[in-house]
């Protein structure tokens, strides 16, 4: 089993900056594929990037390239997510997930492990 806990989330104001970090403990060596979603009220959990064991595959959602990097430290076994000119619309739980397989892929199914979230709160 792999344990994620991911930290980092907040209360930020439109245009700000965050950097979520996702740990990752247990049978690490076991870790392909990471990735980041996020899930708003009333709404699907949806993908946000992902980022494959060497770093050099990465992927963004088309709402968020530009302004979210994806990153690891397998050193540290932790993922990073800088989130910078935040939106209102960036307002949401987002989850750390991490999968076996190295294919960087969206499909939250083909995540094998997810972390308990971290709420993201972006004022207008």
């Amino acid at each position: 089993q792999v344990q994620l806990v991911e930290s980092g989330g907040g209360l930020v104001q439109a245009g700000g900056s965050l950097r979520l970090s996702c740990a990752a403990s247990g049978r690490t060596f076991s870790t392909g594929t990471m990735g980041w979603f996020r899930q708003a009220p009333g709404k699907e959990r949806e993908f946000v990037a992902a980022i494959s064991i060497t770093g050099i595959m990465t992927n963004y959602a088309d709402s968020v390239k530009g302004r979210f990097t994806i990153s690891r430290d397998n050193a540290k076994n932790t993922v990073y997510l800088q989130m910078n000119t935040l939106k209102p619309e960036d307002m949401a739980v987002y989850y750390c997930a991490a999968r076996t397989s190295n294919v960087v892929v969206k499909t939250p199914d083909a995540y094998d492990y997810w972390g308990v979230g971290t709420q993201v709160t972006v004022s207008s």
